[in-house]
């Protein structure tokens, strides 16, 4: 059941399952493992301040490397059902939600489980943790490409890198701003009251979906 009734009689949401959570949670580990280990290979100077060279490199790789298995994880089988149903909202927009971007905000929006802001973050983890294994592949094992495609491969990891460092930050400072949401992406749920405001759309479609 999506919805159910708390001892304090408040209506919770289940907004994220714990196959959700543990997919975001383990995405997060992997991040700042990789950003942790990005300063040294970017900065040599902080070389064995905390573990040799080789160490960091190694980890970076397999940090990299493991990247994208916590998603793939999440997709695939029948516990997925509830991540599958998530992507597919990210990737629908609507007329009133590509509006709101354009507006930057100031536009109407009828918001459904995530609004175009998440979508948009959503979108920007799943292109980087492509470009960022591709690119990292060619750069580990550059021997088998030409120079041009290992100079561009350089550029390009770089420019997201910094991308990354930006985005995660700013991410963690709103969700330390929005307690509701951040409480869910804990322990599951929200109380239907946060979702009349923030996501009715989502709401609407969820008491739809719950047994009478």
């Amino acid at each position: 059941m999506s919805l159910t009734q708390a001892t304090e009689k408040t209506v919770r949401v289940l907004r994220f399952d714990r196959m959700q959570r543990g997919a975001h949670w383990a995405n997060a580990l992997l991040f700042f493992s990789l950003m942790f280990t990005a300063i040294p290979l970017y900065f040599g100077s902080f070389f064995g301040v905390v573990l040799p060279r080789h160490e960091i490199e190694m980890i970076h790789l397999w940090s990299g490397l493991a990247l994208p298995l916590p998603i793939v994880i999440s997709l695939i089988g029948p516990w997925g059902s509830a991540m599958r149903r998530d992507v597919r909202r990210i990737n629908y927009w609507t007329r009133q939600e590509t509006r709101w971007v354009r507006t930057l905000g100031k536009s109407e929006l009828d918001t459904d489980k995530f609004n175009p802001g998440q979508k948009l973050n959503a979108i920007f983890v799943g292109a980087s943790i492509f470009v960022m294994l591709v690119t990292g592949a060619m750069l580990q094992w550059f021997r088998f490409f030409p120079v041009p495609w290992r100079s561009g491969a350089t550029s390009v990891h770089d420019v997201f890198a910094y991308a990354i460092f930006f985005v995660v930050i700013g991410h963690i400072v709103m969700a330390l701003t929005h307690g509701e949401a951040l409480r869910a992406i804990f322990k599951g749920w929200v109380n239907k009251s946060w979702a009349e405001r923030h996501a009715p759309r989502w709401l609407e479609e969820e008491q739809l979906d719950s047994p009478t």
